[in-house]
Parts: C-alpha cells; structure tokens; sequence
C-alpha cells in the first residue's frame, strides 16, 4: 500500500484526483489544504463521500508557512506528493499581481523544503503545472515538453517560476521530480467562475456571455479541453508507469503534458453545452453571446494556448473517456436541483 500527499485536494482537480485513486487503487491519501475561496470548505470531498474512507486524512494548512515538525509527523510515512495547491484564476493575478506570484512561489518552495527535510527518499515528487507558461500558441504549434517559456500573464509566469525551482531542486538535491502540464480541464464541482458552469448559468438565466475572439472578433479563442478525471488517470499513469524517465532529469524526461483529444474554439463549446442544457431540460434555449476582442477585454490573456501530447500516448496513456461523453455527464450533473450551488456565484 502507497501513501500519496496531495496538496490543494479541496479544490475542483485535485477532489477527482482523490476520487480517481481512491476506486483504482489502495492507497492512503493525506490532504493538506488552506480552504480558500476556491476551495469551497470541504464540499468536494463530501460530495465524494471520502470522509467517510479510513485511507483519506485531511489537514489544515497554508503552504504559505512552513511545514513544522508536529504537522511533518502527523502526516507520517509518504511515497509520492502531488504539489497542485496554487492560485489559477487569470485575472485576479493580473488584479493583484505580486501577492498571486508570491503565493505560488512561496507554496512551492515551503514544499520542496518539507521534502528535503523529511522526505529525502520520496520515490517520486510531482508538480501540476499548466498549458499557459508556454503561451500563446499560434495556429500549427502544439508545445512540447521542455519547450522554451513564454507567460504572457502573472498566473503563467509564477507557474513557470515555479517549475524551474522544482527543477533546481531536483538537480541540487536529487528529489525525483516529474512536472506535469495540462490543457483547460472541465467536470463536476468547479467554481462557477469556470467556463462550463459559467455558460451553462448563462443559458439557463438567458444571459449574454462573452467570448473572447480575435481582434477582428470573428475567430473565438481555442483551447484542448479535457475532463477531471482524465487529467487524475494520467497522473496516476505517471506516478506508476514512468520511473524510467527519472534517472537522467532534463528539459524534457520528468516532464509529461496531459492532453484532452479534441481542439475546440470557446464558441464551439458553448454551443455544444448549450444544446446539452436543452437535451437534459427538453427545451429550445437560445445562446445570447458577444464576441470581444481578447487583449482589450482582458490583457494578458492568450488567444490559443496547445500542448502535443505524443509524449504520453507513446508510453501508452491516451484520455479513458471520450470528450463528448465527458461534457454530457458534466452538464447533466450540474442540471440536477442538489447540484445548483455550484451554478451561483
């Protein structure tokens, strides 16, 4: 039996990842998150029902600090670490710039240190990074692992920053380090400020939405979108599958992006949720939407962002469930009445 830390477990990713190890394997999972806004308290994982597993212990606290020695044994034996606590909301880093990139910085050094000090023999350390420190992808690129950055926002450069203190880390003190990037992810229990439950609130109040397009505005902003539990199938595949890779650590072996199969552009998306709402409500609701022009409506942003996911598919991890069929289930969850909190900002 493996023990596995995961920080930042409480909010929308990570609380599938709990659920995804906890049906496909017999590890004990140890939760350190600092219940902020994003984490919604503990309802993600009581709407798991994993508080009521023996294998799952959850603590309190905010990376911010350092791990002590009482919270260290506490914690007790680990052989992985999962390290997604982070701030992911574009525009509040590009509204409070200093204290978004300070937060992911600092939380990501507090745990390399806790590793350092406690952990020394972890077999295996991961980093949940993102899509966007690689930038903006202009139309024919998808960005390979160890590919050259590019933030073009605070929330990208402090999760680039972050990437490269895990990397001298592991080269200065040999931590078995794996990063992992990924593409927008989508399912149940995200924050309503997230795409899909944002239009799905908008189509159902007969609401505008904005979509953020090209400065022509005729050509909508494109993203690989892949579902939770997809994104907690390839990790679980790395942190399994993949100690080859950790002997020699590079630019690019100990880096994987996990890759949803299908490119959409944002207006594409909305009109498949919006035909999903009608499905599941019997009805003909419309969608009300504006295309806007994506660096004057939010600076910062990145009109496409793409990730190759050869690297994975090679070692033999494809996405378990097919996009479509990820989408319907999402929308059909948040239509039901006990699911409508997670619709209202």
């Amino acid at each position: 039996m493996k023990r596995i830390l995961i920080t930042g477990a409480c909010g929308f990713v990570m609380s599938h990842s709990v659920e995804h190890i906890l049906k496909n394997t017999d590890w004990e999972i140890v939760i350190v998150d600092r219940l902020d806004y994003a984490s919604a308290g503990f309802d993600r994982l009581r709407d798991i029902e994993c508080f009521d597993e023996k294998r799952v212990k959850v603590f309190t606290h905010d990376l911010n600090n350092p791990i002590e020695e009482g919270l260290a044994q506490e914690i007790g034996h680990l052989d992985y670490i999962v390290h997604a606590a982070a701030g992911s909301h574009v525009d509040r880093s590009i509204d409070s710039p200093v204290e978004f990139v300070q937060n992911n910085i600092n939380n990501t050094l507090y745990m390399l240190e806790f590793i350092r000090k406690y952990f020394p023999n972890i077999e295996k350390f991961v980093y949940f990074s993102t899509d966007e420190v690689y930038g903006t992808a202009p139309q024919g690129t998808d960005y390979s692992e160890g590919d050259r950055f590019n933030p073009g926002n605070p929330y990208s450069a402090s999760k680039a920053s972050a990437e490269c203190i895990c990397q001298a880390y592991a080269n200065t003190y040999k931590i078995p380090t794996v990063i992992t990037n990924t593409m927008n992810v989508i399912g149940e229990r995200q924050h309503p400020e997230k795409y899909v439950p944002l239009v799905i609130a908008k189509v159902l109040n007969g609401e505008q939405l904005e979509i953020h397009a090209d400065a022509t505005k005729t050509q909508a902003g494109q993203r690989h979108y892949i579902h939770a539990r997809n994104v907690a199938d390839g990790l679980l595949f790395v942190l399994t599958k993949t100690d080859e890779v950790l002997d020699n650590i590079d630019s690019s072996k100990g880096r994987f992006n996990i890759v949803g199969e299908i490119e959409l552009d944002n207006l594409e998306l909305a009109k498949m949720i919006k035909d999903s709402v009608n499905v599941h409500k019997g009805g003909n609701l419309g969608l009300k939407y504006e295309m806007v022009d994506f660096h004057s409506q939010r600076p910062g942003h990145d009109l496409r962002y793409a990730l190759n996911g050869d690297k994975m598919m090679v070692l033999g991890w494809e996405p378990p469930v097919a996009f479509k069929e990820s989408l319907e289930k999402a929308v059909s969850w948040y239509l039901k009445e006990e699911n409508a909190k997670w619709l209202n900002k």
